[in-house]
């Protein structure tokens, strides 16, 4: 009674393989994924890979901190754990990937 009859619009006969059109709405997807990769992952990749090397590199002596906030000079290199003395006779076990930078030598007294 008041709902009036909706009419469908007849649409042009669609064309059998339109390339420009249709490169044209994947185009958008191509460029946002594009910057996507310059934007985000590749830098942390990049970030990724410097760790890796840094912590391959460690050895004893070096003075580190860890991601839990220690600070303490390398005593004992493991395959996968450190051996970081934090003061005097204190000597806690962390994982390898925990080290998040070195510090210059005579940082910590």
């Amino acid at each position: 009674m008041f709902i009036s009859s909706a009419f469908a619009q007849t649409a042009p006969a669609a064309t059998g393989g339109d390339t420009s059109s249709t490169l044209m709405s994947i185009l958008p997807l191509v460029l946002m994924f594009v910057v996507l990769y310059f934007v985000m992952i590749r830098p942390q990749m990049k970030k990724q890979k410097d760790h890796r090397s840094m912590v391959d590199a460690l050895a004893k002596g070096d003075e580190v901190v860890t991601a839990g906030g220690l600070l303490g000079k390398i005593s004992k290199l493991g395959e996968s754990n450190l051996g970081v003395e934090i003061a005097n006779g204190v000597e806690v076990q962390v994982q390898r990937s925990a080290v998040v930078q070195v510090l210059p030598k005579g940082s910590i007294k």
